[in-house]
């Protein structure tokens, strides 16, 4: 997997930092991408391009699309695109800020940050609410399968698309909620992980469930929870071959289909929505044939 940003495939680090930076009208856009060609690795630092961004270079990458906006009966999504992505991944906070202070200088001048995140691990891998995060994610070959892009030639083989979306969790409504409504929420037991069999239909397990599209919609998620002052949630994540599987699984949870909304809704909303295009590497650097760079 050489033409693969290791990044998307290896497991969520300790700590992450996620950049979200817009164009600057008539700045230098290629001279800025080469520059961070020399820095981002695609292990620690993996590279989402969006639409607005390829388009202004003049190029086209297809499947890539804007992030949709949800505007349902009781639940909304937002849509907040952005030019460029990057998920500094490391272990030591003050590293990712020192790289992210060069990432930033290097890139000044043609982007400007629209917005800075810091992420962890919890407990191995727990959401805030304490339930187990991406139990479903396919592994192997077949999280190679959901994820990344294959025979559509070079400059495209190895790519990723990913969507990203910030939510905030309201933990003081989630622990008013007795275990077991906590539990009907998500679809599992808190204590062991069990998916519920009689869970409602608005539970988050069923909502979601893969394999139950037609065709099956599998995503290979790399969510980390987030805090900031008072305020905390998750940093969603989804890697994929394309965007169908990730648009599949949000129409249902908004009630698109049946008009059931996703019971996450009740303690957690979406405050952003962006799509990115990851390209593939080539050696040790990002490559960005496909855009002309």
């Amino acid at each position: 997997m050489n033409d693969v940003q290791p990044g998307i495939l290896a497991p969520v680090p300790r700590l992450a930092r996620y950049l979200f930076l817009v164009a600057i009208p008539d700045a230098d856009l290629g001279a800025a991408l080469s520059a961070l060609q020399g820095l981002a690795d695609g292990d620690q630092t993996v590279v989402g391009l969006g639409r607005s961004l390829v388009l202004a270079l003049g190029h086209e990458i297809e499947g890539l699309a804007t992030f949709p906006h949800h505007a349902e009966a009781t639940v909304e999504v937002a849509s907040t695109p952005v030019s460029l992505w990057c998920w500094l991944r490391g272990n030591d906070r003050g590293e990712l800020v020192h790289r992210s202070r060069q990432m930033e200088k290097a890139l000044s001048g043609a982007f400007s940050v629209y917005q800075t995140i810091d992420a962890f691990r919890h407990q191995s891998g727990r959401d805030l609410t304490g339930y187990e995060d991406g139990t479903e994610n396919p592994k192997g070959e077949a999280a190679i399968q959901a994820a990344i892009v294959r025979a559509q030639g070079s400059g495209f083989d190895g790519a990723s698309f990913v969507a990203v979306q910030q939510w905030i969790h309201d933990l003081d409504a989630f622990e008013a909620m007795t275990d077991e409504s906590q539990d009907n929420a998500i679809g599992r037991r808190k204590s062991d992980n069990e998916e519920l069999d009689d869970a409602p239909a608005s539970a988050h397990v069923k909502r979601t469930a893969q394999e139950s599209f037609n065709p099956e919609a599998f995503v290979l998620r790399r969510s980390m929870p987030w805090a900031d002052g008072a305020a905390a949630g998750l940093m969603f994540v989804a890697f994929g071959k394309s965007f169908a599987a990730f648009d599949a699984q949000l129409r249902r949870m908004v009630g698109a289909e049946d008009g059931i909304a996703d019971a996450l809704f009740r303690f957690t909303r979406p405050v952003s929505g962006a799509y990115f295009w990851c390209p593939p590497m080539k050696g040790r650097r990002i490559d960005l044939s496909a855009i002309g760079l």
